[in-house]
């Protein structure tokens, strides 16, 4: 499929509001009922013992367009299972493959946090803020949608694909001001530990965004073990992602893209059954 093709197939029969009918207003929209759908998810989930959710890698969403694969976590797109619309405010994990000089054209977004992290290759991105920047692994970006904002996303390069995670959370407030930020992080600074990349705070490490919410990666060796300690355990759950490897995580084996979700805890047990790279996702649960 087209990329503008695509584009048209993901914005025909989302409801929006006004002349802005992207992506992210279905998500929000009270009328497009999927936070109707989010609330009664979540009214499920309280309660006072662990509580776990697993999606195999094999389970996702597939999306072939031929200049774009994709996987979907959650629903997105032409992709609809009501069992897995969201964990807690976390919307959107989609595992892009874009390729080359493919990508992207210009589309809108509305109140929506948009975090790309690059695995692989090269991203560039423009947007109606006036912001043009390429990222490549080791890069954080974040897109707080906001009021509105039109961007394109393209392969940089000419020569091999682009490997990327696309993220939405659910933000904590509407109609903020939109912004772009994007910051490199060592990739020294994960191995064998735990590296923040993402935090509510603008003063922490890594990129912020607008929602009670903290991103780390770690790279293990085989055989190497870890511990995280939720922020806010009261309210959050954490989803863990496997990038590659397989790992242990609180008692549930794990492989390579295979993604976890777990609340009502305090922490999190990690050890690497190989080698491994793992990307934590904590975030409110309501």
């Amino acid at each position: 499929m087209k990329r503008n093709q695509f584009l048209k197939s993901v914005f025909t029969g989302l409801a929006g509001f006004g002349a802005f009918t992207g992506f992210a207003q279905l998500l929000i929209s009270e009328s497009g009922g999927l936070v109707r759908k989010t609330k009664q998810l979540n009214n499920k989930i309280k309660g006072g013992k662990m509580k776990t959710i697993l999606h195999k890698a094999d389970t996702r969403g597939v999306a072939n367009h031929g200049w774009l694969q994709s996987k979907h976590t959650f629903s997105f797109a032409n992709y609809y299972d009501a069992s897995r619309m969201n964990f807690g405010m976390l919307r959107v994990l989609n595992d892009d493959t874009v390729s080359e000089a493919q990508g992207f054209g210009t589309h809108p977004h509305q109140d929506m946090e948009i975090i790309s992290i690059p695995l692989e290759g090269d991203l560039e991105h423009m947007d109606s803020i006036g912001t043009t920047a390429v990222i490549k692994q080791g890069d954080i970006q974040v897109m707080s949608a906001g009021t509105g904002i039109m961007h394109s996303e393209y392969n940089a390069n000419k020569d091999k694909p682009v490997k990327f995670l696309q993220i939405w959370v659910f933000p904590d407030k509407k109609g903020v001001e939109p912004r772009y930020d994007q910051i490199t992080m060592k990739l020294e600074d994960r191995k064998n530990r735990l590296q923040q990349v993402l935090s509510p705070n603008a003063d922490d490490d890594g990129v912020w965004i607008h929602q009670n919410a903290w991103f780390n990666m770690t790279s293990l060796d085989k055989g190497k073990t870890v511990s995280y300690e939720l922020h806010d355990p009261k309210n959050n759950g954490v989803y863990a992602f496997l990038l590659k490897g397989s790992a242990t995580i609180n008692e549930q084996s794990l492989e390579t893209r295979d993604g976890f979700g777990v609340w009502n805890i305090n922490s999190l047990d990690i050890t690497a059954d190989s080698n491994t790279e793992i990307l934590l996702m904590e975030v409110p649960m309501s």
